[in-house]
């Protein structure tokens, strides 16, 4: 890490998306560790489509969290990132740490620009969030009886955000150790999508469906409910590429980096439900 933020006393971390999924929990870990929060959203006056509002911004801060709003690996996250990175470095805010995407191929573009930008960064490569099931769309659609997705039977790895956020908080707080690495993190086992819905029925007590649908479909399916064609298709790219398969390993990310298991998936449901996240 950079002679500037090397001591936690005193040092900024913008986070950006800091009311989202994963910037929330980023924020909550990095004030943990001591460190101050700028959060960077549009309520705070921080636009990804309008550059004029970056400098202020991240003006004065030591490092910062990177998350793209739509997609990391969407056509836009490449150019996005690369000229926020370079005006960050221009500031004087050298430390950056990315969230990408653990195996999406349209994503290297993005992080080769980060890296290329001068920065001293880190990318973090996450496996698919456990928190898809209790946040958002999907948690919606479970609240109704079940979950129509284009993951047919693969198994996937799932990760609970508030690993990720540990993770980052660790690497803006380990000195150079993590500068110049990507981290690919995963959850402790591999769990199918009709499984994981298998676990929330379980502990829930009720009854929910799991219908896998081939990602064409799901498109359509997703621009029936107004979402632009261009996008619509960019994601049905992304999920065939996603969901073949390539996940369904484990990696040991978060033991190297915390020092601890990753979070398990039941142990997330359990809280989930706990807090009432799928009762109708």
């Amino acid at each position: 890490m950079t002679e500037n933020v090397r001591n936690t006393q005193d040092v900024t971390v913008v986070v950006t998306g800091a009311s989202g999924r994963t910037g929330s929990r980023v924020a909550q870990a990095v004030r943990a560790a001591g460190l101050g929060v700028r959060a960077a959203s549009r309520a705070q006056g921080f636009d990804w489509e309008n550059p004029t509002t970056w400098a202020e911004t991240f003006r004065d801060a030591d490092a910062a969290y990177l998350m793209y709003p739509s997609d990391v690996g969407s056509p836009a996250a490449a150019e996005g990132i690369g000229a926020l990175a370079r005006e960050a470095v221009g500031l004087g805010v050298r430390r950056l740490v990315l969230l990408s995407a653990r195996g999406e191929t349209q994503a290297l573009a993005t992080e080769e620009a980060l890296k290329s930008s001068g920065a001293d960064w880190t990318v973090v490569r996450a496996s698919w969030f456990s928190q898809n099931f209790s946040e958002g769309p999907l948690a919606e659609e479970l609240r109704q009886g079940g979950l129509t997705f284009p993951a047919g039977e693969v198994r996937e790895p799932f990760l609970d955000v508030r690993d990720i956020a540990d993770v980052v908080a660790a690497a803006l707080t380990s000195g150079e150790r993590y500068t110049g690495r990507t981290l690919e993190l995963t959850g402790p086992r591999l769990l199918s999508f009709r499984e994981a819905v298998g676990e929330i029925a379980e502990v829930t007590g009720r009854e929910l469906t799991y219908t896998p649908v081939p990602a064409r479909d799901y498109g359509e399916a997703l621009t029936g409910f107004g979402v632009p064609p261009q996008e619509a298709g960019f994601l049905v790219e992304v999920f065939e590429g996603l969901l073949d398969g390539r996940n369904a390993r484990l990696t040991d990310g978060v033991r190297e980096v915390l020092g601890r298991e990753p979070r398990d998936f039941g142990d997330f449901v359990r809280e989930a439900a706990a807090a009432g996240t799928w009762k109708v």
